[in-house]
């Protein structure tokens, strides 16, 4: 059995002294969870993230890392750093840095490879623009994506290893895949998963589905096999719509 992992990724939004506030109140009013819970700040956030919630039921990481271990490389951050501040999770090839930093594939490669090293769990985010879903080609367009980012990233064990498909039609517009659409879609990663890595390892990969996820969509979400969790954007920025998801994550 997948357990539901509830990722906030907020972005470029709140400061530190924000952050500490809305940490100090999750875990005041964090409900009993049999889901899994992921906030997913700036870095200058994390600090206070290790500070408040270490010790909780809710883990925390980053939003992006250097492909590098160490060195002259300015405005960096690395694996080892966010590992010594107690990160579990970090996300690698979200659409928006693929899309403004001109990411590829194989960068997104070595991200989640140092990632792996430090003992950090990568999200590994794919998803399709628009125009390519209205050609028809979606899948292949996202398997291809898939595939070219887990070149050479060999996770020890299936929970070492979390995969968010994103349509990048879908994040901050509103618009969201029906949890059809994207059932079929988590279906087709988990197949190209298995022909990867072996059936028993891919039925044990958590897929999420991240765009415009929030509480009145995510029921419906979870609902599809294949589906087991969010990488939630805005709805995670504000505390009781992120604790509405827990609830509903169970």
């Amino acid at each position: 059995m997948r357990r539901v992992l509830v990722a906030g990724n907020w972005k470029m939004h709140k400061t530190p002294s924000e952050a500490r506030v809305w940490f100090a109140e999750l875990k005041r009013l964090l409900p009993p969870l049999d889901s899994e819970a992921v906030v997913l700040p700036a870095y200058p956030m994390l600090p206070a993230a290790k500070e408040v919630l270490s010790g909780t039921e809710v883990a925390y990481g980053a939003q992006d890392v250097s492909p590098h271990r160490e060195g002259a490389y300015t405005g960096e951050v690395s694996a080892r750093m966010l590992s010594d501040l107690g990160c579990r999770y970090a996300i690698v090839g979200h659409s928006e840095r693929r899309r403004y930093h001109g990411e590829t594939d194989a960068l997104v490669a070595e991200k989640a490879k140092r990632l792996l090293e430090e003992g950090i769990v990568p999200i590994l985010c794919v998803g399709e623009p628009l125009e390519v879903r209205e050609k028809g080609e979606a899948e292949a367009y996202t398997l291809r994506q898939l595939l070219g980012s887990l070149d050479g990233v060999e996770p020890s064990a299936p929970e070492r290893l979390v995969i968010a498909y994103e349509p990048v039609w879908a994040i901050g517009t509103g618009k969201n895949a029906t949890p059809e659409d994207a059932e079929a879609m988590h279906r087709a990663i988990r197949k190209a998963l298995s022909e990867r890595y072996g059936e028993a390892f891919a039925q044990r990969v958590r897929i999420l589905y991240g765009g415009s996820v929030n509480p009145k969509n995510f029921a419906h979400l979870l609902s599809m096999p294949n589906v087991d969790g969010g990488l939630v954007g805005g709805a995670s920025l504000e505390l009781e719509s992120f604790l509405a998801l827990l609830r509903i994550a169970g």
